[in-house]
């Protein structure tokens, strides 16, 4: 019951490494909103865990703004905000991935966290304290290729993190960014191009621990 009394928003919690923090917060007694683009995952991990269900879109500012406030709305304060929502383009040499994929992944990946701490950092002013989580990837400081637009979405991500925790440090907010490697999620496949044994296992000798991240993982 390490977070006992906290309230904490997870953006993208309706699958993947966003449930799996989710659950790991609930289950340490956190108030927990589970925010994400879908509602039924949403509300299915939210009923799971006894937590309060919300739809956003977090590269759109209007849709963030919404969930900030009704978050206030429901609990008067916020004091952890995991920023994990993200998506990948398919792997492609870079000057073949779409201009559509590569503003969706930087408004999924980069611009969203601008838009959440538009919305909820001077909350978190005005109460001299909160945790602001971002979840990067080892894709920020190990690039693969073709995956080329979403390893600098993820170094953005990287130096975003850094540069909000010297500004914000003064006012007691903490920022942190995580880097997995890819896990049992569901953009396992659009990182690898393919989901087969083969593939796996050639991805697989890439990492030293000799598995995929796990939504586990993510929430210890």
């Amino acid at each position: 019951m390490r977070l006992a009394g906290k309230t904490a928003i997870v953006t993208g919690a309706g699958s993947g490494f966003g449930a799996g923090m989710a659950r790991k917060f609930a289950a340490e007694g956190a108030r927990v909103m589970v925010a994400d683009i879908n509602p039924k995952a949403a509300a299915d991990i939210a009923s799971e865990i006894d937590a309060t269900a919300h739809q956003v879109d977090v590269s759109a500012g209007d849709s963030v703004e919404d969930m900030a406030r009704v978050a206030l709305d429901l609990w008067g304060s916020i004091d952890i905000l995991v920023n994990n929502a993200g998506i990948t383009h398919l792997p492609a040499p870079m000057e073949a991935v779409s201009e559509q994929d590569f503003d969706r992944v930087l408004a999924v990946n980069a611009k969203s966290i601008y838009l959440t701490a538009r919305e909820i950092v001077p909350h978190m002013k005005a109460a001299g304290r909160g945790s602001i989580v971002n979840i990067a990837s080892t894709a920020g400081l190990s690039p693969r290729p073709n995956l080329n637009w979403y390893n600098a979405s993820k170094g953005w991500v990287i130096t975003a993190t850094k540069a909000m925790a010297v500004e914000l440090a003064p006012y007691g907010i903490r920022v942190n960014a995580l880097c997995p490697v890819a896990g049992e999620t569901p953009l396992l496949a659009s990182f690898m191009g393919e989901d087969t044994p083969e593939m796996r296992e050639k991805f697989l000798s890439t990492i030293p621990l000799g598995r995929f991240s796990t939504p586990e993982d993510m929430g210890h």
